[in-house]
């Protein structure tokens, strides 16, 4: 099968500032998307962040105070801080997705900047579909405008934990508290729970990220506002529920054995936990085959010792107490809460290549740790991202587009619905002739009749 990921379709930037190398500290690392349109103000939004918690290079500092300097602006334009992706984009280097990174004393963070612009729907999936948190920035201008509504649609289809609605500029609508207010409603008339979009967690707080005024301290131009800034709240914000929920999950990557004199009865399974709790002494069974076993004990991968839990997003090596016949590619669960187990697939999935997606097409199917094969059987629907409406019964999915598919796998694949688990219900399709990624899927249950 071929090598490839999500990644392989975006070219991605990163640009990593000095005292960014624990950022594997998972259970303090939060992970959000930036969306938003040209002139809502993203790249100053961003800046903001890096120039207030002092996580930008020391010498980009001196060289946008000194560019703003010369150009005669009032305050330092923290926007030039990405100046140099749209440089390079005008060079004509295509970036799909910016990455940044910063901390505060209470956590670190990785900013994924995703394009905004329709034609652009596969750069801002591949962005947002590891986020914990997406915000989603709104001109207190213009309000909720059709764009602010297809980014708060995908991150309910990508089943974003959090969303957060921030309605800059307020400074230029003279920090009126009814204009946040009506732009407030329309959010949650639109995505809040009850809503068609029905996002579990929605914020809505008023910004000006040109002044820096309720992004990282309070605002004293708006003291109708109650809640915290926007800093606070990313700093607040739960993530270790959202990612370590459910049953338990350990899909396989290899099969330790060294057979060596030292260890002639070692062999360990190792992976990397995808949801809920392991521990010694637990009842599991191996999927797709269904042998079972019980955990003897679980190592920290790395040569850290031996382990009372293990839980997401955990590499660990767990030793089973029967010699059973599993390997890469297969699951280990709890008996009592297995994932489903079948070889045809519902799922939402977002096209990534120019050659359209048109039934009977064949693909290579990665999904965690397992390679298989498999042939398009059916299309549902394609999503209209501009409104939410299903078309039903298209001929084809075309670059950009959303739909829902069916597919029949080679061979059986254990895995749970996105809504569930997200690392277990998610999966890329890839060309097996050029070994391109062409396409994101997120699993859905099976339909309803």
């Amino acid at each position: 099968m071929p090598t490839s990921s999500v990644g392989a379709a975006a070219r991605v930037v990163a640009a990593e500032p000095p005292g960014a190398v624990g950022l594997a500290d998972e259970a303090e690392l939060l992970r959000f998307s930036t969306a938003g349109s040209v002139d809502d103000g993203k790249s100053t939004l961003i800046g903001r962040l890096l120039y207030d918690t002092k996580t930008a290079f020391e010498d980009q500092l001196a060289h946008v105070e000194d560019v703003s300097r010369r150009r005669g602006d009032e305050r330092v334009n923290l926007a030039l801080l990405t100046d140099g992706l749209r440089a390079e984009r005008e060079q004509g280097i295509t970036i799909d997705v910016a990455y940044r990174y910063f901390a505060t004393p209470r956590r670190k963070f990785i900013i994924a900047d995703t394009p905004g612009h329709v034609q652009y729907t596969r750069n801002m999936v591949t962005g947002a579909s590891t986020a914990d948190l997406s915000i989603v920035l709104v001109d207190a201008r213009a309000g909720l405008v059709e764009q602010s509504r297809r980014h708060a649609l995908i991150a309910s289809l990508l089943r974003i934990p959090h969303v957060v609605f921030a309605v800059n500029k307020m400074d230029l609508v003279g920090w009126r508290e009814p204009v946040f207010r009506a732009i407030e409603d329309a959010v949650r008339a639109f995505a809040g729970p009850g809503s068609a979009l029905a996002l579990a967690d929605v914020v809505v707080v008023p910004i000006s990220a040109l002044t820096g005024a309720n992004v990282v301290e309070r605002a004293a131009e708006m003291p109708w506002y109650a809640g915290p800034p926007l800093l606070r709240l990313l700093e607040d914000v739960p993530i270790a529920r959202a990612r370590g929920g459910g049953p338990a999950r350990l899909p396989l990557q290899w099969v330790i054995r060294p057979q060596s004199a030292e260890h002639p009865d070692y062999r360990g399974y190792a992976g990397q936990v995808a949801g809920g709790v392991l521990a010694p002494g637990d009842e599991v069974v191996a999927l797709p085959s269904g042998r079972t076993s019980r955990i003897a004990r679980i190592e920290h991968h790395g040569g850290h010792g031996a382990l009372e839990r293990a839980f997401a997003p955990m590499s660990v090596i767990v030793h089973l107490a029967d010699d059973v016949d599993v390997g890469r590619g297969d699951l280990l669960c709890p008996r009592a809460a297995p994932a489903h187990v079948g070889q045809d697939l519902d799922a939402m999935v977002c096209w990534m290549a120019e050659r359209p997606l048109a039934p009977r097409g064949r693909y290579a199917l990665k999904h965690t740790t397992r390679w298989t094969r498999a042939l398009v059987t059916e299309l549902d629907y394609r999503l209209d991202i501009e409104t939410g409406a299903r078309q039903p019964g298209p001929a084809e999915l075309r670059l950009n587009d959303l739909g829902r598919i069916r597919l029949r796998t080679t061979t059986p694949l254990a895995f749970d619905a996105y809504r569930d688990n997200r690392a277990m219900g998610s999966f890329i399709l890839v060309d097996e002739a050029t070994h391109a990624t062409v396409a994101a899927g997120m699993i859905e249950p099976p339909a309803e009749g």
